[in-house]
């Protein structure tokens, strides 16, 4: 145990990340019943969507889950904040936008706020505004990232350096190691995004799982750098378009409709690789199997007792 699974009332230091329109209940209930914290993304779902699967979830586990709210996608924070509010959900996680103006309003009904972030003032910025967790999220993750592109090996020890809260890592961790070498560099817990994605909990394509399983190290890509808007995607069919179409008609607004959460349903949840993209983080080179997420936990948990318990041979003749 430590300060953060103390704190979030979970056993292992395992926070999902949130996965925009292709959360579900399922995966969330999973992830909080193997021990760590389930998330639902808010994306741009409705309130009634994701009313429902607040209700599902507390129908089938007793144990903390968290929301995740992109505060520059969901149309609807200050509802969903509310919705949050009246429903007691114990976590929430802001990202992609300034939390500050929703810090104070959480914890004074006692909700805890893990705040996402992608460089040092970012992270001092939400510690000062009162947020108990900073996740550091390298350019290795899934999805939309920030123009930096710091990795998460720089990223993580330079944000432990500057604020005193817990920190997760997040980017590029899914194995035993990867955890290990998080705690390392200063980490009390990491996300996972991509690694969850491809467990039998997971309510998403078939094909997205193989894919995942099939990726090697250069099996995703970054698109939307000309326009400010890095987001890492599995490389598929429609990831080589949207390049094609960022280089032939630099339009942000097309960027914007090509990529947005219509085309990742299309993808992720339906397999459609010609007409939706999918996200994915570069640890998908290292996925081969689909566990159950427990299973998962479990082996991940052996994995880096295992590595932390050998004897490195430092100093020996």
């Amino acid at each position: 145990m430590n300060d953060l699974t103390r704190k979030l009332g979970i056993s292992l230091p395992f926070i999902q990340g949130g996965m925009g329109n292709i959360s579900h209940a399922a995966l969330a209930v999973a992830v909080s019943e193997a021990g760590g914290l389930g998330t639902i993304g808010a994306g741009t779902l409705s309130l009634n969507y994701l009313e429902d699967m607040i209700i599902k979830i507390r129908k089938q586990t007793s144990k903390p889950f968290a929301i995740n709210v992109p505060l520059s996608v969901q149309k609807n924070v200050d509802e969903l904040i509310k919705l949050i509010i009246g429903y007691q959900i114990p976590v929430v996680s802001l990202s992609a936008g300034n939390p500050a103006p929703f810090i104070t309003k959480l914890k004074n009904e006692n909700i805890i706020v893990i705040c996402v972030v992608a460089n040092e003032r970012q992270a001092i910025k939400a510690e000062e505004e009162g947020a108990d967790f900073i996740v550091a999220e390298g350019v290795e993750a899934a999805g939309i990232n920030a123009p930096e592109e710091l990795t998460t090996f720089t990223l993580v020890p330079k944000i432990c350096d500057s604020v005193a809260i817990p920190v997760i890592a997040a980017g590029g961790i899914g194995d035993g190691r990867g955890v290990l070498a998080a705690m390392s560099l200063g980490a009390q817990g990491v996300q996972l995004g991509t690694r969850l994605i491809a467990t039998k909990d997971a309510k998403v394509h078939s094909l997205y799982k193989r894919a995942l399983c099939a990726a090697d190290s250069d099996g995703t890509m970054i698109v939307g750098r000309s326009y400010g808007k890095i987001r890492r995607i599995l490389k598929t069919p429609y990831g080589k378009h949207l390049l094609e179409e960022e280089r032939n008609n630099p339009d942000l607004k097309t960027y914007l409709d090509l990529t947005d959460e219509n085309h990742h349903i299309l993808g992720a949840l339906e397999g459609k690789f010609l007409e939706g993209h999918v996200n994915a983080g570069q640890v998908a080179s290292i996925i081969n199997d689909i566990p159950t997420v427990k299973e998962l936990f479990q082996r991940m948990i052996q994995e880096a007792q295992t590595l932390y318990n050998h004897q490195l041979p430092f100093g020996k003749s």
